[in-house]
């Protein structure tokens, strides 16, 4: 037998009167009519389905529902668009095309002309000059988008589609030589606290958005069979040498990876130095190629497939 003493709690003398705070009572049930109990219930957050809910949604401790909500839509979406492969097309977005950079630049010129020795302006006209010089990128991009769109999407399954972090620059040339061949692109735009707008090229039924940048990335990589990174910032260089990492470790399947620019990514990233230092080893620098144009693009993807004995998909 138990040594516990059983004891029967005893009833209260009285009901408990409702304390402050506590559901219930006089002045949480006001009276109402019918039809007004009812429209309250319809209209109270707790009656909503939960997926209606963006309260709910929103909550801080839902973070994994909305990363794997990130996740799966983009999937099934290329999945509905027979999408099989894509090829990636990193690069700044501050590179304009040729016209725009010829037209900035003679604006800041004609301003010079009537302000001279304003210092402000004179580094304004610098750095047009540069943007005039670096739309070359913005013309290749849109070559090479052209060039591999047109050879790979003639049917209805879709192989190398270019896919862009779908904002200005760089992005838009990539997404725009795609359109221009009559073929389609992805953009996999961002929301930032400067709101970034999707460039007019995208395929509007591929143009997807996400909050999260991890799941972005995963997203430019899923179905990649290449990867052609232009000049650019810190976006462009962290989504590249996270790529490089993860040949590098094995974490994905090799693919081939083209650095645009040789004189740009050779002062940009001094490769030698780092295997001199042994902070990378000598065969780290056979993960990518360098190429200066759209046709050296094409034939790096092509040499890296036919090097590992792969297959390219036919048109």
């Amino acid at each position: 037998m138990s040594d516990v003493p059983t004891m029967k709690p005893s009833p209260p003398d009285s009901i408990p009167e409702p304390q402050p705070g506590c559901p219930g009572g006089p002045a949480m049930n006001p009276p109402l009519s019918e039809a007004e109990r009812l429209r309250a219930i319809l209209e109270s957050p707790a009656y909503r389905l939960a997926y209606e809910d963006m309260e709910l949604l929103t909550q801080k401790d839902l973070r994994p529902l909305r990363l794997q909500l990130e996740l799966l839509k983009p999937e099934r979406v290329l999945g509905e668009q027979d999408v099989h492969s894509t090829v990636v097309v990193f690069g700044s977005a501050r590179i304009h095309d040729a016209a725009t950079a010829r037209n900035r630049l003679a604006d800041l010129e004609r301003q010079k002309s009537l302000a001279a020795g304003n210092p402000a302006l004179e580094r304004a006209l610098s750095q047009a000059r540069r943007r005039l010089e670096q739309a070359r990128y913005y013309e290749e991009a849109r070559r090479f988008a052209q060039l591999i769109s047109a050879r790979f999407q003639q049917a209805k399954r879709c192989d190398f589609v270019v896919v862009t972090g779908g904002g200005p620059g760089i992005m838009e040339a990539a997404n725009r030589g795609a359109y221009e061949a009559g073929a389609r692109s992805i953009g996999l735009n961002i929301t930032l606290p400067h709101e970034q707008a999707p460039n007019p090229y995208i395929t509007p039924e591929l143009a997807f958005r996400f909050h999260y940048f991890a799941l972005r990335k995963m997203h430019f990589l899923i179905h990649a069979r290449g990867l052609v990174a232009f000049p650019g910032g810190y976006g462009t260089l962290d989504e590249l040498f996270e790529v490089l990492t993860l040949i590098q470790t094995g974490k994905m399947t090799p693919i081939p990876v083209v650095l645009v620019g040789r004189a740009f990514w050779r002062r940009a990233i001094d490769f030698d130095y780092l295997i001199d230092e042994g902070y990378i080893a000598p065969e780290d620098i056979a993960l990518f190629d360098f190429a200066d144009d759209a046709e050296e693009i094409i034939a790096a993807l092509a040499r890296f497939y036919s090097d590992a004995s792969q297959e390219t998909p036919g048109p």
